[in-house]
């Protein structure tokens, strides 16, 4: 845990209040609908007793049915959700209301052709990483729209079409 203004490898609060309770409650969502906690949970972490902190928190046994894999967290938290095939695993990543970003991990080559199937902005293969060059944005309730890039500065443009010749 730490100050996010300075460098190092850590970890700042989440943005605010509301966001900590969100977290917070996603996290005691995912407790009671049976995900099991391999690590984290709620409450700040040891020795924070201010800030909106969070406890990384690692939780397996998720079932794509469950709040936790259904809403987009925006804190320190990950989930692991089991599949037995490509087709499945392609249908959870895509069942969400959401899609702002996703990560592929494994053999590069079958990555590459599930990535074009999933429904995010974003799609990473065995790292997470956004390029600032590149355009960045979600699909469906992720947002509209991208930032960065020729497709960002198209957002602040107006498209015309003047048809016929000058008199």
């Amino acid at each position: 845990m730490g100050d996010p203004a300075e460098m190092g490898a850590h970890i700042g609060p989440v943005v605010n209040k509301a966001q900590f309770d969100k977290i917070q409650g996603l996290i005691q969502s995912a407790i009671d609908e049976g995900a099991t906690l391999v690590t984290g949970g709620t409450g700040r972490p040891d020795g924070r007793n201010v800030g909106y902190y969070i406890k990384p928190t690692l939780f397996a046994d998720v079932t794509p049915d469950m709040r936790i894999a259904q809403e987009e967290v925006f804190g320190p938290v990950a989930t692991i959700i089991a599949y037995d095939t490509e087709e499945e695993a392609v249908k959870i990543a895509n069942g969400t209301p959401y899609g702002l970003s996703a990560t592929i991990s494994g053999d590069p080559a079958k990555a590459a052709k599930i990535a074009p199937r999933l429904r995010a902005g974003l799609v990473t293969i065995n790292s997470w990483s956004p390029d600032g060059n590149a355009p960045f944005g979600g699909y469906k309730q992720s947002g509209n729209g991208r930032e960065n890039g020729k497709f960002g500065l198209t957002d602040f443009m107006e498209v015309k079409t003047v048809i016929g010749e000058p008199a």
